[in-house]
């Protein structure tokens, strides 16, 4: 027999079946909090991450889903995209943003690797069968070319530099010395750029490989998937703020 509970009401008895234990809460006072703020009369150098460029990227991809027990159809198929990997890799370089060897990015190569994970609901006979679920990860791969149209605001990237001095052989002042050296490095450490998810857009037709009469199944799904795949390029950059001008209107007469 199914637990359920008897609350009497009255003359009548409202049976509620399935309980589950619940608790009423308590209301709870809340209050404004003063935040800890940077003075007024400072200009903070705030790091944040700033958006380099946003691009749509068009992944064509074909792949054959086993499907175990053979379906009879297809009922629902929910999809997500899975990004496991997204590289800027610069190719081209403007001049010198700053001091110390750190240059603009101009035009780079953006290296992208990730996965469409599948949710496949499908029925097993034509009569009284069970819907099944099967879950497919189709891998894709591939890069993107970022060109100076493309970028809201250019990467930058420091460059490290290593060097050596050579000495005289002060006995034989006709050749060098092979055992002394003075050795100089400089090492930048960048921030590196990153990618964020905005959206996908999934374009697909799913079929059985070999076509399949009434009342036959198949145990086999072939798709072909085009996705048009939304990205943000990001780099944590220092932006100076302007504090005295923050929350600041300015109204005509």
């Amino acid at each position: 027999m199914s637990e359920q509970n008897i609350t009497n009401s009255g003359d009548c008895s409202i049976i509620r079946p399935c309980p589950v234990d619940a608790v009423t809460l308590t209301p709870l006072s809340d209050e404004v909090a003063r935040p800890n703020l940077v003075p007024a009369n400072l200009n903070p150098i705030l790091k944040v991450p700033v958006v380099l460029a946003e691009t749509t990227l068009q992944i064509v991809v074909e792949a054959n889903i086993p499907l175990n027990p053979p379906a009879s159809e297809i009922k629902r198929v929910f999809k997500d995209v899975f990004i496991t990997q997204c590289k800027l890799v610069p190719v081209r370089f403007g001049a010198e943003s700053c001091e110390g060897n750190v240059r603009t990015v101009t035009r780079a190569k953006l290296f992208v690797e990730g996965f469409i994970r599948k949710d496949i609901e499908y029925a097993t006979t034509n009569c009284n069968g069970f819907i099944r679920d099967r879950i497919a990860t189709v891998p894709f791969s591939g890069f993107a070319e970022l060109t100076p149209g493309e970028f809201f605001v250019f990467p930058t990237i420091g460059g490290s530099s290593e060097s050596r001095s050579r000495f005289i052989n002060p006995k034989n002042s006709d050749i060098p010395r092979l055992d002394k050296y003075f050795f100089e490095n400089n090492v930048f450490y960048n921030e590196q750029p990153y990618c964020e998810l905005v959206s996908a857009d999934f374009f697909e037709l799913d079929f059985s490989p070999c076509p399949t009469g009434v009342g036959e199944s198949f145990d086999t799904l072939r798709e072909k998937i085009v996705v048009d795949l939304t990205l943000k390029v990001l780099q944590l950059r220092q932006v100076r703020v302007n504090a005295l001008g923050l929350g600041e209107h300015h109204s005509k007469d």
